[in-house]
Protein backbone atom coordinates (compact mmCIF):
# COMPACT_ATOMS: atom_id res chain seq x y z
CA UNK A 1 0.00 0.00 0.00
CA UNK A 2 1.05 3.23 -0.80
CA UNK A 3 0.68 7.09 0.71
CA UNK A 4 -1.92 7.84 -1.67
CA UNK A 5 -3.73 4.59 -1.31
CA UNK A 6 -3.89 5.34 2.76
CA UNK A 7 -5.17 8.88 2.14
CA UNK A 8 -8.14 7.72 -0.51
CA UNK A 9 -8.77 5.07 1.81
CA UNK A 10 -8.97 7.47 4.72
CA UNK A 11 -11.02 9.80 2.29
CA UNK A 12 -13.48 7.13 2.03
CA UNK A 13 -14.04 6.06 5.06
CA UNK A 14 -14.26 9.68 7.07
CA UNK A 15 -17.37 10.36 3.66
CA UNK A 16 -18.41 7.08 5.39
CA UNK A 17 -18.47 8.19 8.98
CA UNK A 18 -20.44 11.56 7.92
CA UNK A 19 -22.81 9.57 5.66
CA UNK A 20 -23.53 7.75 9.05
CA UNK A 21 -23.92 10.66 11.36
CA UNK A 22 -26.13 12.00 8.62
CA UNK A 23 -28.23 8.66 8.67
CA UNK A 24 -28.16 9.10 12.56
CA UNK A 25 -29.59 12.62 12.55
CA UNK A 26 -32.53 12.01 10.25
CA UNK A 27 -33.75 10.18 13.34
CA UNK A 28 -34.03 12.59 15.65
CA UNK A 29 -37.06 13.83 15.92
CA UNK A 30 -37.63 17.47 14.69
CA UNK A 31 -41.36 19.40 15.57
CA UNK A 32 -41.67 18.34 11.53
CA UNK A 33 -42.87 15.04 10.28
CA UNK A 34 -40.27 13.35 8.20
CA UNK A 35 -41.27 10.34 6.28
CA UNK A 36 -37.29 8.69 7.70
CA UNK A 37 -38.26 8.96 11.25
CA UNK A 38 -40.37 5.60 10.71
CA UNK A 39 -37.20 4.16 8.97
CA UNK A 40 -36.71 1.90 12.36
CA UNK A 41 -40.14 0.69 12.85
CA UNK A 42 -40.43 -3.01 12.25
CA UNK A 43 -43.92 -4.94 11.59
CA UNK A 44 -44.39 -8.32 11.95
CA UNK A 45 -45.50 -9.37 8.54
CA UNK A 46 -46.29 -13.24 8.23
CA UNK A 47 -43.72 -13.91 11.01
CA UNK A 48 -40.80 -11.75 10.01
CA UNK A 49 -40.01 -8.28 11.11
CA UNK A 50 -39.65 -5.68 7.86
CA UNK A 51 -39.71 -1.70 7.81
CA UNK A 52 -42.86 0.05 7.60
CA UNK A 53 -41.74 1.28 3.79
CA UNK A 54 -41.60 -2.36 3.04
CA UNK A 55 -45.58 -3.12 3.64
CA UNK A 56 -46.69 0.37 2.76
CA UNK A 57 -46.38 3.84 1.42
CA UNK A 58 -45.38 6.30 3.37
CA UNK A 59 -46.15 9.77 2.54
CA UNK A 60 -46.64 13.24 4.52
CA UNK A 61 -50.04 14.66 4.37
CA UNK A 62 -48.52 17.87 5.67
CA UNK A 63 -45.51 19.55 7.35
CA UNK A 64 -46.88 17.53 10.64
CA UNK A 65 -48.21 14.67 9.45
CA UNK A 66 -47.08 11.19 8.11
CA UNK A 67 -49.60 8.73 6.46
CA UNK A 68 -49.36 5.36 6.17
CA UNK A 69 -51.44 3.43 3.11
CA UNK A 70 -50.92 -0.48 3.89
CA UNK A 71 -50.79 -3.00 0.66
CA UNK A 72 -52.56 -5.52 2.29
CA UNK A 73 -56.16 -4.84 4.09
CA UNK A 74 -54.79 -6.48 7.41
CA UNK A 75 -52.14 -5.00 7.94
CA UNK A 76 -53.26 -1.48 9.26
CA UNK A 77 -53.77 -3.00 12.86
CA UNK A 78 -50.08 -4.72 13.23
CA UNK A 79 -47.98 -1.05 11.71
CA UNK A 80 -50.42 0.59 13.99
CA UNK A 81 -49.37 -1.24 17.29
CA UNK A 82 -45.65 -1.26 16.12
CA UNK A 83 -45.28 2.53 15.57
CA UNK A 84 -47.44 2.91 19.44
CA UNK A 85 -44.87 0.13 20.61
CA UNK A 86 -41.88 2.06 18.95
CA UNK A 87 -39.67 4.30 21.64
CA UNK A 88 -40.84 7.05 19.27
CA UNK A 89 -43.71 8.59 21.19
CA UNK A 90 -46.29 8.61 18.61
CA UNK A 91 -49.63 7.72 18.70
CA UNK A 92 -51.26 6.95 15.01
CA UNK A 93 -54.96 7.03 14.39
CA UNK A 94 -56.47 4.91 11.49
CA UNK A 95 -59.04 6.45 9.10
CA UNK A 96 -60.45 3.22 6.84
CA UNK A 97 -57.62 1.98 4.67
CA UNK A 98 -55.12 5.34 5.65
CA UNK A 99 -53.10 5.18 8.80
CA UNK A 100 -52.32 9.42 9.61
CA UNK A 101 -49.34 9.74 12.18
CA UNK A 102 -49.75 13.17 13.63
CA UNK A 103 -46.22 14.68 15.12
CA UNK A 104 -47.24 16.00 18.57
CA UNK A 105 -45.34 19.46 19.10
CA UNK A 106 -42.41 19.46 21.40
CA UNK A 107 -41.92 21.50 24.99
CA UNK A 108 -38.82 23.43 25.32
CA UNK A 109 -37.49 20.92 27.44
CA UNK A 110 -37.75 18.25 25.15
CA UNK A 111 -36.04 20.67 22.40
CA UNK A 112 -33.42 20.92 24.45
CA UNK A 113 -32.55 17.07 24.99
CA UNK A 114 -32.65 17.04 21.53
CA UNK A 115 -29.81 19.11 21.15
CA UNK A 116 -27.95 17.55 24.07
CA UNK A 117 -28.85 14.29 21.69
CA UNK A 118 -27.43 15.99 18.49
CA UNK A 119 -23.92 17.26 20.24
CA UNK A 120 -23.40 13.82 21.57
CA UNK A 121 -24.07 12.18 17.93
CA UNK A 122 -21.67 14.65 16.90
CA UNK A 123 -19.15 14.07 19.41
CA UNK A 124 -19.83 9.96 18.28
CA UNK A 125 -18.87 10.93 14.77
CA UNK A 126 -15.90 13.49 15.72
CA UNK A 127 -14.62 10.50 17.36
CA UNK A 128 -14.87 8.02 14.91
CA UNK A 129 -13.22 10.71 12.39
CA UNK A 130 -10.11 10.80 14.44
CA UNK A 131 -9.50 6.82 15.00
CA UNK A 132 -9.30 6.67 11.50
CA UNK A 133 -6.76 10.22 11.41
CA UNK A 134 -4.93 7.68 13.73
CA UNK A 135 -5.13 4.62 11.48
CA UNK A 136 -4.30 6.09 8.74
CA UNK A 137 -1.01 7.65 10.39
CA UNK A 138 0.03 4.70 12.18
CA UNK A 139 0.18 3.11 8.53
CA UNK A 140 1.93 5.63 7.07
CA UNK A 141 4.78 5.21 9.84
CA UNK A 142 4.77 1.43 8.88
CA UNK A 143 5.56 2.21 5.49
CA UNK A 144 8.20 4.30 6.51
CA UNK A 145 9.49 2.14 8.93
CA UNK A 146 9.71 -0.83 6.04
CA UNK A 147 11.33 1.82 4.21
CA UNK A 148 8.50 2.03 1.04
CA UNK A 149 7.70 5.89 2.04
CA UNK A 150 10.90 8.50 3.26
CA UNK A 151 10.25 10.69 6.57
CA UNK A 152 9.76 13.95 4.37
CA UNK A 153 6.82 11.87 2.58
CA UNK A 154 5.66 10.83 6.21
CA UNK A 155 5.64 14.58 7.78
CA UNK A 156 3.66 15.65 4.17
CA UNK A 157 0.84 13.07 4.49
CA UNK A 158 0.43 13.37 8.18
CA UNK A 159 -0.20 17.27 7.11
CA UNK A 160 -2.41 16.03 4.62
CA UNK A 161 -4.41 13.43 7.00
CA UNK A 162 -4.50 16.09 9.75
CA UNK A 163 -6.21 18.54 7.03
CA UNK A 164 -8.82 15.99 5.26
CA UNK A 165 -9.29 15.38 9.42
CA UNK A 166 -10.02 19.18 10.18
CA UNK A 167 -12.21 19.31 7.10
CA UNK A 168 -14.41 16.55 8.02
CA UNK A 169 -14.71 17.82 11.55
CA UNK A 170 -16.10 20.93 10.58
CA UNK A 171 -18.71 19.51 8.21
CA UNK A 172 -19.75 17.44 11.57
CA UNK A 173 -19.58 20.81 13.38
CA UNK A 174 -22.19 22.55 10.51
CA UNK A 175 -24.43 19.38 10.74
CA UNK A 176 -24.61 19.58 14.37
CA UNK A 177 -25.56 23.39 13.97
CA UNK A 178 -27.95 22.99 11.50
CA UNK A 179 -29.33 19.94 12.98
CA UNK A 180 -29.73 22.10 16.64
CA UNK A 181 -31.31 25.42 14.71
CA UNK A 182 -33.98 22.77 13.36
CA UNK A 183 -34.91 21.22 16.61
CA UNK A 184 -34.98 24.78 18.14
CA UNK A 185 -36.81 26.30 15.35
CA UNK A 186 -40.75 26.47 16.92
Amino acid sequence: MTIDEVKATLEGKMDQSINAFKGNLTKIRTGRANPALLDSVQVDYYGSLLPISQVANVSLLDSRTISIQPWEKGMGAKIEKAIRDSDLGLNPASMGDLIRVPMPAMSEERRKELTKVVRGEGENAKIAVRNLRRDANESVKKLVKDKLASEDDQKRSEADIQKATDRHIAAIDQLVAAKEADIMAV
